[in-house]
């Protein structure tokens, strides 16, 4: 493998986008400390409560098989890494203020979460119950989420109607599970009007899910079986910016001619696949990920989504294709570079090969 630096003096950064609809500190900034004296100090002696951080409760990492009683003072509530398994309402009763749970990387089963008691907690704006036992995802939510995340269970049924009234989910994972094309149906996903990332990767679909919500700018399909991208798929989701196809079965004949030109997205992974050329992409493209496909050569003249004499026109300073980044190794592609491909797109950084 070589990677070409088309430009030495610029370093290549590579961030990780993520969406974060309110940071831990904004949230914390919210409590006024003189409100602290309202709530007595009492911290379950499983637990520990830091002085300097009074609305929180650690009780990660402790062995425990059920829930402490929650203090009423509590908005973050940290219980990974135990062997709980059931979720009831008492130990919550007091807990009012609760903004964030953390229950990932325990035993919790669908029939060990009693009913109406996540719904309850009103204010509740992250959940995250990774690594449990799930089969569905459970029902009903607190109406105000903003994040949940339910990655590596192994959650086959979505209940119908459960995220209707979510208006606030920004952020919904539910990769590493066992989906199937059938457990997303043309519904699923209604009411979802502020979701901005969408996780499915590393199940078993074998065709892009239905009804994607209109402002998703993040949508990971990694690691399925899907092998067509439906014609004019992407203009349901105007927005989408971030599109991860990656380790799927996509050839050529599964992407529609223009498929993937798409002004909106900048960044798109279609490494893992059987592709055997380049599919149009829109000059607006920065990061194009093809690696360990079957290309066997490139043409620059074909995939440049300008003329190759109006890319060399335009220069430095004129409306040129943006892409930034491109990764092809793994392929039967051998150097060097074709210098169309250079002239085409003048603002590469990295090209690995």
């Amino acid at each position: 493998m070589m990677t070409l630096k088309v430009c030495p003096s610029l370093l290549l950064l590579f961030l990780v986008h993520s969406v974060w609809t309110r940071t831990v500190r904004q949230v914390y900034n919210e409590l006024d400390p003189e409100h602290w004296s309202h709530y007595t100090f009492e911290c379950p002696q499983e637990c520990f409560c830091p002085p300097s951080f009074p609305n929180a409760l650690y009780c990660d990492n402790k062995g425990l098989k059920e829930i402490p009683a929650i203090p009423a003072r509590i908005w973050y509530l940290y219980l990974q890494n135990n062997l709980i398994e059931t979720i009831s309402e008492k130990p919550f009763v007091n807990a009012t203020h609760l903004r964030w749970i953390n229950l990932n990387k325990n035993k919790i089963t669908n029939n060990g979460i009693e009913r109406g008691v996540l719904s309850k907690l009103k204010r509740l704006l992250y959940l995250f119950l990774e690594d449990n036992e799930l089969e569905e995802v459970p029902a009903p939510l607190p109406v105000g989420l903003e994040q949940l995340r339910l990655a590596r269970n192994k959650i086959s049924r979505i209940p119908e109607g459960v995220f209707s009234n979510l208006e606030n989910l920004t952020m919904l994972d539910l990769h590493q599970n066992n989906l199937l094309d059938s457990a997303l149906q043309s519904d699923t996903f209604q009411g979802l009007n502020s979701l901005m990332q969408l996780n499915i990767a590393k199940n078993s679909l074998k065709k892009m899910p239905l009804s994607i919500p209109a402002n998703t700018l993040q949508l990971f399909l990694d690691n399925n079986s899907i092998e067509v991208i439906p014609e004019n798929y992407f203009s349901a989701i105007p927005k989408v910016t971030f599109l991860r196809l990656n380790y799927n079965k996509l050839s050529d004949d599964g992407i529609p001619p223009n498929g993937f030109n798409v002004s909106s997205i900048l960044d798109l992974q279609l490494s893992h696949n059987q592709l055997t050329k380049i599919p149009p992409i829109n000059a607006h493209l920065e990061h194009l990920h093809l690696d360990h496909n079957r290309i066997k050569s490139v043409n620059g003249t074909q995939i440049c989504p300008v003329s190759i004499a109006v890319a060399e026109d335009y220069g430095l300073y004129g409306n040129i294709p943006r892409l930034r980044y491109l990764r092809l190794d793994g392929n039967e592609i051998q150097p060097p570079i074709p210098l169309d491909i250079m002239i085409c797109f003048q603002l590469l950084q990295a090209v690995v090969i």
